[in-house]
């Protein structure tokens, strides 16, 4: 810095003097990040970055938002705005033992016999340990970073760039003009937590229970200074779209990441058999305490591109890829009570009372039971010693009763005769291990049905919390979820510690959410066995909300990942006359559900409509729909001349022979897989 004195410095010295420091910063960034370099320390990187501030600070107009001055940068936010994912995320089925690990290999052998017409021999696996942290999706345009989002739904996040900024692993600016979307975790070290925790201690603040809450808490600070001064550090894993042509495999894929940028886990290894998948997987299960953050498995992809777009996706998860998750802790604890719970629906579910206990980094005391014959098959007592774990270290529960440490005390349990709420009589539910409220106006299925339509499964009404919720049930203000819209900001500002100001940011929430997407409002009203891919799916196949509504049985069970099951749900639940009447009441009160349009497939499909008759031996009519329409295609049931192609499987029907009379080109399976493929 000596060598250059500001004050002295032409306007245009310091321009080109500003952009080589940006320049320097961001390679000594790189290399440490993700190379790795030992030799990169902070006092060089922090004397060149005090040089370039000062520069900044005399020549403002010289600030570049890919400056690395620029990482704390901005107010703190009043809320977090929602951003739709320009690529769907998707969730991993987990494997918990080694026979699933094979039987998902053997899936993988059989599925890709069929499309390409042999056996693919051993096939090569990327291995990757699954960092225990927060879903982060990256999106650059012309190599500067745009906006950074969590995963929400999978469909839509939260805009957290803010405060993805200011983690040092992350790249302001790429290493090469593109446009790219990128996917990995955010993840706090041990050491960091430790720290931190000290901090909390100190301010008499509560401790983070481990790193991954400590890192989603940092995240979801609506000020970047807080998030600043947490260490977060990331690892990246995927490049889900580019505007150049994407590696042909997995180990090319993470090289092309780091040659990007970004920073990716150094432990990943290609291997080429399903017996080496377990071997990596075993070994980290010994040594995932080696590192400075937390493992909670292996992810496992098949290596070569081909493969996994030829194999594609189920309606929630790749079938490509495989989670293959770790022994879970386990802990002992006492069973001291058993307590039912009445949700939305009306279903009990009983759940355990424990006696507190520390499992994964965090204290437990409750664990849900299920149904009966769950507590049955374990004969869970009150009073007993269990073995607990956390599902996916996620969800407590309990896997063992010690029956030996019984003492006679103990209590067998069995369902309520009555609803515990409104005391109407209980009853099981005919082919299921439920029971159910039989009330029509048990209080507690209002107030879970009134907290789901504003929550966030919801339309997520931003300041309309559960406790708010219940209160404005018990007060009379509401009672279907049309009466949100009736509430005055007058009669809030009244209310006991809720204030005018609240008031007005309440009424002012809920304006934004009169127009909302029609897969957002199925999912809103709660209707059973249906979440937001289902949504999503009714949404995509019928357009409106009237299509739905008046939609047959029939109609219902063709689309994709909809059984007769969901179905049947879905028909009972739109004749109902109560439902019939709550939507009126809605749109009265001003809400309006949009129409669904899909945006403009692009692919090599687009523009082409294919009917299919008789059945597919590689995937379901609804997997053969799903990847026509990824690829921009049409999907029909009727034989026309507008239509490109028929794809004839196992025992075609009448379309056929309709098809040749009309001159339409005609796909076998094998045909129709080159075609997708």
């Amino acid at each position: 810095m000596a060598n250059f004195d500001i004050e002295k410095m032409t306007k245009s010295e310091a321009k080109k003097r500003a952009e080589k420091l940006r320049e320097e910063i961001a390679d000594l960034r790189y290399r440490y990040h993700v190379l790795n370099d030992p030799k990169i320390t902070d006092e060089v990187y922090e004397s060149l970055t005090r040089e370039l501030k000062a520069i900044e600070a005399k020549y403002p107009d010289l600030v570049r938002p890919y400056s690395p001055t620029q990482r704390v940068a901005g107010e703190p936010l009043a809320k977090f705005k929602k951003v739709t994912h320009k690529v769907r995320q998707w969730s991993l089925n987990d494997a918990f033992t080694k026979d699933e690990i094979i039987a998902w290999d053997e899936r993988n052998q059989s599925g890709l016999a069929k499309i390409f017409g042999h056996k693919p021999g051993q096939l090569s696996y990327d291995c990757e340990l699954k960092i225990d942290g927060l879903h982060l999706i990256l999106t650059y345009e012309k190599g500067l970073l745009v906006t950074a989002a969590t995963r929400g739904n999978g469909l839509v996040g939260e805009d957290v760039t803010l405060n993805v900024r200011t983690i040092d692993s992350v790249p302001l600016r790429l290493r090469r003009n593109a446009d790219v979307v990128v996917e990995g975790e955010i993840w706090l070290s041990k050491k960091e937590l430790e720290r931190i925790n000290r901090e909390q201690k100190q301010k008499n603040l509560p401790e983070f229970a481990n790193p991954r809450n400590a890192a989603a808490g940092t995240i979801r600070q609506l000020n970047p200074k807080i998030a600043a001064a947490r260490k977060l550090d990331t690892f990246i894993y995927d490049l889900s779209a580019a505007n150049f042509k994407l590696p042909d495999n997995q180990h090319k894929e993470l090289a092309a990441l780091s040659e990007l940028g970004f920073k990716v886990n150094r432990h990943h290894k290609i291997v080429h058999n399903i017996g080496q998948v377990i071997d990596y997987w075993q070994y980290w299960e010994e040594h995932k305490a080696d590192e400075d953050y937390w493992i909670d498995g292996v992810v496992v992809k098949l290596d070569l591109r081909q493969h996994q777009e030829a194999l594609g996706y189920t309606g929630k998860a790749p079938r490509f890829s495989i989670a293959a998750k770790f022994e879970p802790e386990k802990a002992t604890t006492v069973v001291e009570d058993i307590i039912v719970q009445v949700g939305r629906t009306g279903r009990l579910t009983p759940v355990a009372v424990l006696r507190p206990v520390q499992v994964a980094g965090s204290t437990v005391t409750r664990a849900t039971l299920h149904n009966e014959d769950y507590i049955n098959e374990l004969d869970i007592r009150i009073g007993d010693t269990v073995v607990l774990h956390k599902a996916g270290d996620v969800i407590p529960e309990i896997v063992e009763v010690l029956p030996k440490l019984r003492t006679g005390k103990e209590k067998k349990f069995s369902m309520p005769k009555n609803c515990p709420i409104c005391q109407s009589p209980t009853e099981r539910i005919l082919g299921e291990a439920d029971y159910r409220c039989t009330g029509k106006n048990c209080s507690i299925q209002r107030i879970r049905g009134l907290q789901h339509f504003v929550g966030k499964a919801g339309l997520d009404v931003v300041g309309l919390g559960s406790k708010l919720v219940e209160r404005f049930f018990e007060e009379g203000m509401v009672q279907e979820p049309a009466d949100f819209w009736k509430l005055r900001e007058e009669d809030l500002a009244e209310m006991e510690r809720l204030g005018e100001k609240s008031a007005g940011n309440l009424i002012e929430a809920l304006k934004t959410r009169k127009q909302v997407e029609l897969s957002r409002f199925l999912s809103a009203l709660g209707i059973p066995n249906v979440g937001w891919e289902t949504a999503h799916a009714l949404a995509e196949n019928f357009q409106s909300l009237e299509n739905i509504v008046k939609a047959s049985l029939e109609e219902l069970e063709k689309v994709g990942d909809i059984g007769p099951v969901v179905a049947k749900s879905i028909y009972e639940f739109f004749i109902s006359d109560k439902v019939k009447e709550e939507i009126r009441n809605l749109k009265k009160a001003g809400l309006q559900v949009k129409q669904f349009h899909p945006g403009p497939g692009r692919g090599k499909l687009t523009g082409k409509s294919l009917v299919l008759t008789g059945s597919l031996s590689a995937m379901s009519r609804d997997e053969a729909k799903e990847k026509i329409e990824r690829l921009g295609g049409k999907w029909s049931d009727t034989v026309s001349k507008k239509i490109n192609y028929l794809v004839v499987g196992d025992e075609p029907g009448s379309k056929f022979e309709k098809a040749k009379a009309l001159g339409v080109t005609i796909l076998n399976e094998r045909q129709f897989m080159e075609l997708i493929r």
